[in-house]
């Protein structure tokens, strides 16, 4: 029978920094490494879309609910602009964390694909509150918001270099 304990199981993710003052990365990787365990020598590159600040990639495996941990690790600096996903694995559904200063950190459950999944329980509360601000209350669920000001920080990556950052399960 296989274990209902979600933190044997292993999965993987992404680790997007967006945007960081140089001073920041330092304590970056240092976050990075002790939540994973494995030492983050992340390659930052010029952010193109605000003029001195930084960015990094990081692949990540770990145990499921890594992505949790991630993302309140990197919070302790509200300058930064960032995203943490954590890929679905048996039985537990996929997670996307975005921070933007100012709106502050977002959680939204993912789907195979990578859509955002907005339960049944949590649609019905938005209906019950009535048509008023029905339509921002959904984009808010969505991560909307966060969507429309990461977005020229994402285009900012293309062709960067992506580092691999791994934790064991067990």
């Amino acid at each position: 029978m296989r274990s209902l304990n979600q933190f044997e199981d292993a999965t993987t993710g992404v680790i997007y920094v967006h945007s960081s003052p140089a001073a920041v990365c330092p304590h970056v990787e240092w976050a990075l490494t002790s939540i994973l365990d494995a030492r983050a020598n992340l390659r930052w590159t010029a952010q193109p879309a605000v003029g001195g600040t930084l960015r990094a990639t990081c692949d990540w495996s770990g145990p499921v609910g890594t992505g949790s941990r991630l993302a309140a690790g990197l919070r302790a600096w509200p300058l930064l602009y960032f995203e943490v996903t954590e890929n679905p694995s048996d039985g537990v559904d996929g997670e996307r964390f975005s921070h933007v200063p100012g709106l502050g950190l977002w959680r939204g459950s993912t789907s195979a694909n990578g859509d955002v999944v907005v339960g049944e329980m949590r649609l019905r509360a938005l209906l019950a509150k009535g048509a008023d601000g029905f339509a921002a209350a959904v984009e808010h669920a969505l991560g909307t918001p966060w969507d429309e000001v990461l977005e020229p920080y994402r285009s900012g990556g293309e062709g960067a270099e992506v580092t691999w950052l791994r934790r064991d399960v067990g």
